[in-house]
């Protein structure tokens, strides 16, 4: 959005990764100079890189602490991890010691990320504290931000993993993702390679005992009648989006013409 982007498609790698088809024609034009920017805009969190405060986000992404705290919650970060990133951290050492003998009495790490938000509260509200820590930003950023591959985005002849294509290690489809409902979005539940095979063979079987007692149909396309139908619903829909809008650019040109 800060970059004026609108033609993205988000697409599951299959295994742990998120691919983003930036499709808007005046970015495929842009040069690896100014891809390779754009990534170092969006780029809040490098390897092994530690601050003393919260990072400069752009606007967009201001709010991102807080939509991480969910994963962490939830678990995705593990209690050692935890652990060990607060006792690395710069910011306040006097809580260290502290922190490191109250973890192990905590029963689970959701127990120690609300002991670690409580004094970090408690220090930001201190009075006469000039220099507040963020210690939880930094931890839930550190963890939870995603990792921008720049090489992929910044090459223009890199080679790109095709939706549809199949992970060769998880045998999972990269498919498309419904951002509305991403929330329900199960990795697991992915249609595999193995999976389509015994669908379509299912659906072989099932077609030749009905056109045994009726008149043959026309064939409908071998994907819908598998799993893999409403990931292709998702592709075709960003499809014609991006031709109605190109479709209204041709119309006012045309009109500014004849004007």
């Amino acid at each position: 959005e800060d970059l004026g982007v609108r033609h993205r498609l988000w697409v599951y790698s299959g295994r742990r990764g998120v691919h983003c088809w930036v499709c808007d024609d005046a970015v495929r034009r842009w040069s690896p100079a100014l891809r390779a920017a754009a990534v170092e805009y969006l780029t809040l969190v490098k390897v092994g890189a530690r601050g003393a405060g919260p990072p400069a986000c752009p606007p967009s992404l201001t709010p991102t602490p807080h939509a991480c705290t969910g994963s962490v919650r939830g678990g995705s970060m593990g209690a050692v991890g935890l652990a060990v990133s607060v006792i690395g951290l710069d910011c306040l050492p006097q809580h260290r010691e502290p922190l490191q003998g109250e973890f192990p009495r905590k029963r689970d790490s959701v127990q120690r990320w609300e002991l670690l938000k409580g004094r970090m509260e408690r220090t930001r509200r201190a009075p006469g504290k000039s220099v507040p820590c963020y210690a939880d930003w930094e931890i839930m950023l550190q963890f939870c931000f995603p990792r921008l591959d720049i090489n992929v985005s910044k090459g223009l002849g890199h080679l790109l993993k095709s939706p549809f294509s199949v992970h060769p290690k998880t045998g999972r489809i990269s498919v498309p993702l419904d951002l509305q409902r991403l929330d329900q979005f199960d990795p697991f539940a992915v249609p595999t390679i193995s999976s389509l095979c015994h669908e379509l063979d299912m659906a072989g079987d099932d077609g030749e005992q009905d056109n045994a007692e009726t008149e043959p149909k026309r064939r409908a396309r071998d994907y819908k009648k598998t799993s893999l139908a409403p990931y292709v619903w998702i592709f075709e829909q960003f499809v014609e989006e991006m031709e109605r809008v190109r479709r209204g650019e041709r119309l006012r040109r045309s009109g500014e013409g004849r004007a």
